[in-house]
Formats: structure tokens, C-alpha cells, sequence
């Protein structure tokens, strides 16, 4: 069985996993409540009694005055008392009034409680104890009548099981991450001192940087043209519009935070060049590393064979050394795939997934076109392939960009796949898909593209023709400096709704959603990646050629099979 047929049978038992165990599972008793935001739940020691009222500290700032990441707290669900509310229109509806629940006493509760006085009213309890207190439901009236209610139970069984599987995935993310930046350093360092040529190097990085712009600005432009005719805004009602704001309201504001300190465009661009290479490579800055290794790859063109070839040579055997390591983290893809969508699609859970279905279905549309389109184009007639074997041969790169949300994590299959299934060479492929990585990013510009229609639709709001050319220039040049701001996605989304005057609050609406369209956007950058390397190797005069199936096997040093069937021999040093 082929390794991508593997992956897919992963990522299918994952996606079984997390809709029918998740923690948003409706197969499952819902007796946990899991909150980001504890200064927003209303406790009390006695319901009974308002003076025993407790609010819990909220998150503290870094000492950079930067937001930190919320941590979740657990509230185990001891019994619920339900209410009778009824709305401005008469209707009667009865909801969970009060939850006693069990406060487990954490050492993210101590450092929290600088002053003690939260801990004092519980009775100083020591870590490790659970203390039972009363939730105090929030009910939100909606002005089409009925109410919304929060926090939201979800499963423990179904939590604590995506929990147990989550260190599967994260070990498979950091197997793969680890060789990315040697892969990148080294495969780079090698493909630019073969070209010997510094003015084919500028003319081959002109035609990818205009080639991955004008695609990031076409996708742009089709996610807002698909938005406007599909008008997915006015599928959600208000009652799913509270609910999603009030779920999601505290990762909302942690995204708002990051997004505003954000560095500028010049910044980014100016931080292309790294003040500590050392630094660069160990904190895995690959924009840095790209600049350093082309730097230091023309570098050793202008020396002499003698000086110059021992450092190549070195590079050239860490570059196949990486891709053997590939191949062994290959051999657990599908465990480490499996638990991840199992992550995915248990978090986000059917009520948020059947909320959002027209507007995800909008995002899926959009990707759909413009890979069917400017993709197609692209592989058709720049690159001169056959479509279905270029998407054969993109297929694992695909998979594990899907999987694991991430295009760094996919790099060495992507370069892989370039080389092995479509015969780039070297040079074309060590350039062009590192770049691609960090600054291609089709698929999550014309997501924003759709989400900043999409939350203005909700809104209400009336976007002038000069506000929507603003969304696709924001969007495109945020893909740029994207590779240097954390969870770049929704960040960006955040940039792109501030320069828009769309409310940044709305980024809630689609938070619930994110990481599962993330899997696709990122797919299609990949795909992205290996149609422009593919062009830019056409251009430069590769013999481009599919890899069949039937090579793919028989041929052990070409693809992803039987790569590791040689064995093992000892090596002495010299």
C-alpha cells in the first residue's frame, strides 16, 4: 500500500475519531465546561447567597505587555439547575440557570491570584484539590426572540481522548519540522552555488516573486467575487451570531492583540536580512535563512573549486541525509495524521460546522476555482504538464500540507515531490519552494478575502468599490511579511479587517471554523508551490517529466517507495 494511501485511511479514521468521540460529540453526555476567558464566569460559593460572589483574575500580560496565550480552564459538571426565561415576545424557554461544578486549584490559578484573595475565599485549598462552586449561566435575549446561553458543555471523555492523542500528532509535527530548516539551509546552499551564475539567480527570483504575487492577488480578487454572489453573511441568524461571538470572544481579542503588534510591511521586509544568522537557523526564521543561504551560496561561487567545493559537497550530503529522515517520519505519517484531524474535527464540532456551512462552503468554492483556474493555467501552459499527473504527483506534498495545516511542515515532501515526481532540478526546486513556503500564501489570502465580505455581511456594513481594492492590496502584500508573525492567518485577517474599518470582533464569528478550512487553504498553497516551481523550471529549461506509478515502485531512489529498502551499511571515519 502506497504511503498516501496510508495517510488518507489516517486521516479518515481521525475524522471518524473526532466526530463520534470528540468533545463536541453528540454521542457523549456533555458534563464539562471548558473556558478561555475565567474573568468572564459569574461563580459563587453559595447560589443562594450573592455575597459569596467570585470572580476569577484574568490572563496576565507578558512582560512585553504582549497578551499570552489563554489557557483552558476545566470545570467538571456536578449537577445543573434550569430556568424559566421568557423573551419580548411571550415565548417561555426553559435553560440552565445555574451549574455546580468542581474548580480544580492549579498552579495557573496561583500565579494568577497575585493578591491571594480568590484563593482566601475558597479556604486557601492546596494544588491538586477541587473546590465546588456555582456557574451563574449568562442568557443573551436575541431581538427575533429566544435567548442564547453560556458556557457551553461539552464531553470530558470526549476532551481527555483528543487529549491522549494529541502528543501522537505533535511528535509527527516536530519529526517533520526538525529537518526543515538543515533541508532548507543546505538543499539552498547547494542549488545556488550550481547555477554559478548571479545574474540567473536575480532573474529566476524576479519571475517567482511576481509569479507568487500575481496569484496571491488573483485569489484575493476570486474570494471576494465568490462572496458577493454567494452572499454568505445572510445565512447566519442572530442566535448563531451570539453564540459564535460569545464562544469565541476570548480568542477573538488574543488574535485583535497580536494583530496590533504586528510589525509594519518595511519592517518585515527589513527583517529579511538576519542581525545573527546563528540565531536565524536556530529559531527557524525561514525568510532569514533563505536570504543567508543565497547569501552565502554566491559567496562560494567567487571562490576557487579547490575552496569552494568541500563546504558544497558537505551540504549536498546533509540535503540527502534530510531526506532519508523524511522518509523514516513518513513511516508514522498516517498515526500522526490520524490524531491530528481527530483534534481538528472534535474541537470544532457539528452545531459550529452546520452554523458556518454556507460561509466554509464559500471558502471551499473559491479554493475549488482558483486552483481549477489560475492553477490550472499555470501547470497547463507555463509548465507544459498534463493536470491530472501534475495533481498525482503534487498528491503527498497535498496531504501532508492538509493534515498538518502547516507548509513548512509540508517543505521537504513539497521539494521531494518537485525533484523525485516531476523532475526539477536541484537549483529550481531548493529556490523556488522555500520562497513559496514562507511568501505564497493563495490560499489564505482568498480566505480573508471571503471572511472580511462575509463579517461586513453580518455587520451590515456597505463596502465601496476603493474598500474591497484595499482588501485584495492589504491581503497580498500581508502575505509577504506573513512568515514572521505568529499564527499568521487570522493575524492577518485582523490587519486586513482594521485597515478595512471592518470590526475586528468579528473574527469570532469564524474562529470555530478556522482550523478546518486551514487544512484546505494550506493544500492549496502547497499546490500553489509546486505549480509556479514547476513553470519556473519549465522556463529555465528542465526536462520536466511525471513519475508513474509504476517508476514510482520499481525505481528505489525516485518517489516515496522503497526508499529505505537498500539497508543499512556502516560508514568509518576518514
Amino acid at each position: 500500500m502506497q504511503v498516501y494511501t496510508k495517510i488518507l485511511i489516517g486521516m479518515l479514521v481521525g475524522a471518524i475519531v473526532g466526530l463520534t468521540l470528540g468533545p463536541n460529540s453528540s454521542l457523549l453526555e456533555a458534563d464539562l465546561y471548558k473556558v478561555t476567558s475565567w474573568d468572564r464566569l459569574d461563580l459563587q460559593i453559595d447560589k443562594d447567597d450573592p455575597s459569596t460572589a467570585l470572580r476569577l483574575p484574568a490572563k496576565p500580560k507578558s512582560p512585553s505587555g504582549k497578551s499570552t496565550a489563554p489557557k483552558a480552564l476545566r470545570l467538571e459538571i456536578l449537577e445543573t439547575q434550569d430556568t424559566e426565561l421568557t423573551d419580548k415576545n411571550g415565548d417561555s424557554e426553559t435553560l440552565p440557570g445555574w451549574s455546580k461544578v468542581n474548580l480544580p486549584i492549579t498552579n495557573q490559578l496561583l500565579l494568577r491570584d497575585k493578591t491571594g484573595d480568590v484563593l482566601e475565599a475558597l479556604g486557601d485549598p492546596e494544588v491538586g484539590d477541587t473546590v465546588p462552586l456555582w456557574v451563574k449561566h449568562k442568557h443573551t435575549e436575541l431581538d427575533s426572540g429566544g435567548f442564547t446561553v453560556w458556557p457551553i458543555p461539552i464531553s470530558d471523555f470526549g476532551d481527555t481522548l483528543i487529549s491522549w492523542m494529541n502528543p501522537v500528532g505533535d511528535a509527527f509535527m516536530r519529526l517533520i519540522k526538525m529537518v526543515i530548516v538543515p533541508l532548507v539551509f543546505a538543499s539552498l546552499l547547494v542549488g545556488v552555488a550550481s547555477l554559478g551564475d548571479i545574474r540567473k539567480l536575480g532573474r529566476m527570483g524576479v519571475r517567482t516573486l511576481g509569479l507568487y504575487m500575481g496569484t496571491t492577488a488573483a485569489a484575493v480578487s476570486i474570494g471576494l467575487g465568490v462572496a458577493h454572489l454567494i452572499n454568505p453573511g445572510s445565512f447566519i441568524d442572530e442566535r448563531s451570531r451570539v453564540a459564535l461571538q460569545a464562544q469565541f470572544e476570548g480568542a477573538a481579542g488574543s488574535t485583535a492583540d497580536a494583530a496590533a503588534e504586528a510589525p509594519s510591511t518595511i519592517e518585515n521586509l527589513l527583517n529579511i536580512i538576519p542581525g545573527n544568522p546563528v540565531e536565524s537557523l536556530v529559531s527557524g526564521n525561514m525568510l532569514q535563512v533563505i536570504f543567508f543561504a543565497v547569501l552565502l551560496g554566491v559567496a562560494l561561487t567567487f571562490l576557487d573549486n579547490k575552496n569552494g567545493q568541500p563546504v558544497v559537497t558537505l551540504m549536498d550530503r546533509v540535503q540527502n541525509a534530510m531526506v532519508v529522515i523524511i522518509h523514516i517520519v513518513m513511516k508514522i505519517a498516517p498515526y500522526g495524521v490520524a490524531a491530528l484531524v481527530a483534534e481538528v474535527v472534535g474541537t470544532s464540532g457539528f452545531s459550529v460546522l452546520k452554523g458556518l456551512f454556507v460561509y466554509g462552503l464559500t471558502v471551499l468554492i473559491g479554493l475549488a476555482l482558483h486552483g481549477a483556474i489560475v492553477y490550472g493555467l499555470i501547470v497547463k501552459y507555463l509548465a507544459k504538464l498534463p493536470i491530472p499527473g501534475f495533481l498525482r504527483a503534487a498528491r503527498p506534498a497535498q496531504l501532508i500540507a492538509f493534515s498538518t495545516s502547516s507548509s513548512s511542515a509540508a517543505l521537504p515532501v513539497s521539494m521531494e515531490c518537485a525533484e523525485e515526481n516531476l523532475g526539477v532540478s536541484n537549483p529550481v526546486a531548493s529556490f523556488v519552494i522555500p520562497l513559496g513556503s514562507t511568501v505564497n500564501m493563495d490560499g489564505t489570502a482568498l480566505y480573508q478575502g471571503v471572511a472580511a465580505i462575509f463579517i461586513a455581511q453580518v455587520f451590515q456594513m456597505d463596502l465601496s468599490f476603493g474598500d474591497q481594492v484595499g482588501i485584495v492590496a492589504t491581503a497580498t502584500m500581508a502575505s509577504v511579511g506573513a512568515a514572521g508573525v505568529p499564527g499568521a492567518g487570522m493575524v492577518t485577517l485582523a490587519m486586513v479587517l482594521t485597515a478595512t474599518g471592518i470590526p475586528t470582533v468579528g473574527v469570532a464569528l469564524i474562529l470555530g471554523m478556522d482550523r478546518l478550512l486551514d487544512m484546505f487553504r494550506t493544500g492549496l498553497n502547497v499546490t500553489g508551490d509546486l505549480a509556479v516551481t514547476a513553470a519556473i523550471a519549465r522556463n529555465e529549461g528542465d526536462d520536466l517529466r511525471v513519475l508513474t506509478k509504476t517508476e514510482d515502485v520499481r525505481d528505489a531512489k525516485r518517489g516515496f517507495e522503497r526508499r529505505l529498502d537498500g539497508g543499512q551499511e556502516p560508514i568509518e571515519p576518514e
